[in-house]
């Protein structure tokens, strides 16, 4: 389970900036998750939980990179075409010969070991092979010449994935080609998972007057579990203090990380608030952004407690910019701040001043070929389709007062933070 300080989160009644905001986490919070050994198989998209050392070299032995004839450089004559006769052939995993005659050319294949003596591979589309087992090789070629070096890849004794890192299939790739099998990682962060509201309902259920269905515990799931995260769905809780404050408490013995949506607001209905600083701590609710400003950050005992708004855009904007880094952090994953880029702005924007935004753009090519970026033309927090027709957010800082065609502005990619 977590194991957060109390006064993780902390702060004064203002409105927290995003940088504070996220200082704080790097600051109080700690990995929580158990290590366990799994296979190479069972751990794409997991987190290492130690560094990985590899014990030799790939390629183990110099190795050739084509199809051709291996030679010793310095049989080469310079400006000339070279006629040397055929001593071996090797194939890719042949024992190497016990001795290769100096002078003479190997027949050999990709991947196969290079002859001692031999340093230098001529395609074989480049010679002339004669019906007496002599093989012409043109000039020109350059030392070393498609020779792949042991160690080229992997040198022995180095680091080839720290600690921290989440595991992709390529990576799993190198970690077997080294010889590895089993994999110390960190265990899943165990995440709950509940909605608020009493308009909401399950898709597949019929609608009366006033409700909607409920959208955000799937968008929520998805991205939970493309960090890897192991969820467990509590489904939809009325708007009834006991009822939240009840289900809060039973997921905060089970769970390291609790997550509801909708609620942590100020209107009269919403019970999450209350429901998290009766059994809990509450310590910081109103960020200085938007979409999302009502994001719940705290704990119940110690497990950690994030309060997501209701609007389904505001929960996109909060997941990506505040629960990730948290999930990183409670999961031992070492990931780095996601990168954005400048871009050229096709739209114009007024924001207020002392408040993070991120707008929803498209990329679009103009007239000269170059990307810009394009605002979806629905800016409400409710309108999730304009997530789904979009490429990545405009992030517009807290000095920024407004934005012009043709004005640089910083763009963030959806996959930079796992969308």
């Amino acid at each position: 389970m977590a194991q957060l300080s109390d006064d993780c989160f902390a702060h004064g009644g203002k409105l927290m900036t995003t940088a504070e905001a996220l200082a704080l986490l790097a600051e109080k919070v700690r990995c929580i998750t158990a290590i366990e050994t799994k296979t190479v198989h069972q751990c794409l998209g997991r987190i290492l939980a130690s560094d990985l050392l590899s014990s030799v070299n790939v390629p183990p032995h110099d190795n050739s990179a084509v199809d051709g004839y291996a030679v010793a450089f310095d049989d080469l004559v310079p400006g000339e075409t070279t006629v040397l006769p055929i001593s071996e052939r090797m194939a890719a995993g042949t024992p190497l010969p016990d001795k290769i005659k100096i002078h003479t050319a190997v027949r050999i294949f990709t991947g196969a070991v290079m002859p001692q003596g031999t340093d230098t591979v001529l395609m074989q589309e480049d010679c002339v092979l004669d019906q007496n087992g002599n093989v012409s090789i043109p000039s020109g070629i350059k030392r070393g010449a498609n020779s792949r070096k042991a160690g080229e890849d992997v040198t022995a004794g180095t680091v080839i994935f720290q600690a921290g890192h989440r595991l992709k299939p390529q990576d799993l790739g190198l970690i077997s080609a080294v010889g590895i099998t089993e994999i110390p990682v960190r265990r899943p962060l165990q995440v709950a998972l509940f909605s608020t509201g009493d308009e909401l309902q399950n898709p597949g259920t019929m609608l009366k007057s006033g409700q909607v269905y409920d959208s955000n515990r799937f968008t929520i799931t998805g991205l939970l579990q493309n960090l890897g995260c192991a969820v467990t769905d509590l489904g939809i809780l009325s708007d009834d203090f006991e009822v939240i404050r009840h289900a809060l408490g039973e997921a905060a013995g089970q769970f390291d990380l609790i997550l509801t949506s909708g609620g942590v607001s100020v209107g009269e209905e919403d019970h999450v608030k209350q429901a998290v600083e009766c059994q809990g701590s509450l310590h910081a609710w109103r960020l200085a952004i938007k979409p999302g400003r009502p994001i719940a950050l705290g704990q119940i005992g110690s497990t950690a407690f994030v309060g997501l708004p209701g609007n389904p855009v505001a929960v996109v904007v909060t997941f990506a910019n505040f629960v990730r880094p948290l999930i990183a952090l409670l999961s031992g994953n070492n990931i780095q701040p996601p990168r954005c880029f400048p871009i050229t702005a096709a739209f114009t924007h007024r924001k207020k001043a002392a408040r993070r935004e991120w707008i929803r753009v498209h990329l679009r090519k103009n007239s000269e070929g170059l990307l810009e970026a394009h605002k979806f033309p629905k800016e409400g927090a409710g309108v999730l389709s304009s997530v789904c027709a979009s490429d990545g957010f405009a992030e517009l800082p807290e000095d920024l007062l407004s934005v012009e065609p043709g004005q640089i502005i910083t763009y963030l990619p959806f996959n930079e933070v796992g969308l």
